[in-house]
């Protein structure tokens, strides 16, 4: 996550101390700033004092459940992305909650590595569509900032800070030829001929990763430096 980006913030409504406190560590240990409510009513007395990017709410809980809270937030217009939490596997109650909006349904038991995949997922689609200023595109490679992720043709790739920083170079330059001197001082930070190949070697790893059998759109530009085009 850049780090002038304020951080994603995400509301997890679950009676249940201990899983609401489980939820809320985890998706802080993943970068994100969590608010916490125990039921339905309280969760909306959150969200007329607070902006939040994203709810993960449990369904089932005394007073006013998930789906109430829902149905109460989109009878007001409100469209924050929610991801519902529920023990309950019976189709319908899948489909009663994404008729009433909801944006993804996790049944538990669950891990908490598949709930923060579920998390990315929809920040994905409703913030990287959101803002275009974080988000860039090249062919069917794009950089969603804000998440600090990478996706190619949709799947989502890992890359290191060096790695993402120089796709990021390569991106916000698109269809321009880029020197090796200049990528050394951007992303390395190096005004100088290093007498070594490390830009090489990084672009190298970059196509390993972002090139597919139908794109290889990092070109090499001989005795000048490299271009990222659109097609293949």
């Amino acid at each position: 996550m850049n780090a002038n980006t304020p951080a994603v913030r995400i509301l997890v409504v679950d009676d249940e101390d201990v899983l609401r406190d489980m939820l809320g560590d985890a998706l802080r240990l993943s970068g994100f700033e969590v608010l916490e409510a125990s039921d339905g009513s309280k969760a909306l007395a959150v969200l007329q004092k607070e902006k939040v990017d994203l709810i993960v709410s449990d369904v089932n809980m005394p007073g006013m459940d998930g789906y109430e809270m829902l149905s109460h937030l989109r009878a007001q217009g409100d469209s924050t992305p929610a991801i519902m939490l529920t023990a309950r596997r019976e189709r319908q109650d899948v489909t009663k909650g994404l008729k009433l909006g909801a944006d993804d349904y996790v049944t538990k038991p669950f891990g908490l590595e598949e709930l923060i995949l579920r998390v990315n997922a929809v920040l994905r689609r409703t913030m990287g569509a959101a803002s275009a200023s974080s988000k860039l595109v090249c062919g069917p490679v794009e950089i969603i900032d804000d998440l600090h992720q990478v996706l190619v043709d949709g799947a989502e790739v890992e890359l290191s800070p060096t790695e993402y920083h120089l796709l990021t170079v390569l991106m916000e330059n698109k269809g321009k030829v880029i020197s090796r001197s200049k990528l050394l001082l951007e992303v390395w930070d190096i005004n100088f001929d290093t007498g070594t190949n490390v830009v090489d070697t990084y672009i190298s790893y970059l196509r390993r990763k972002v090139h597919t059998d139908t794109y290889q759109g990092i070109k090499t530009v001989r005795g000048i430096g490299f271009q990222m085009v659109e097609g293949k």
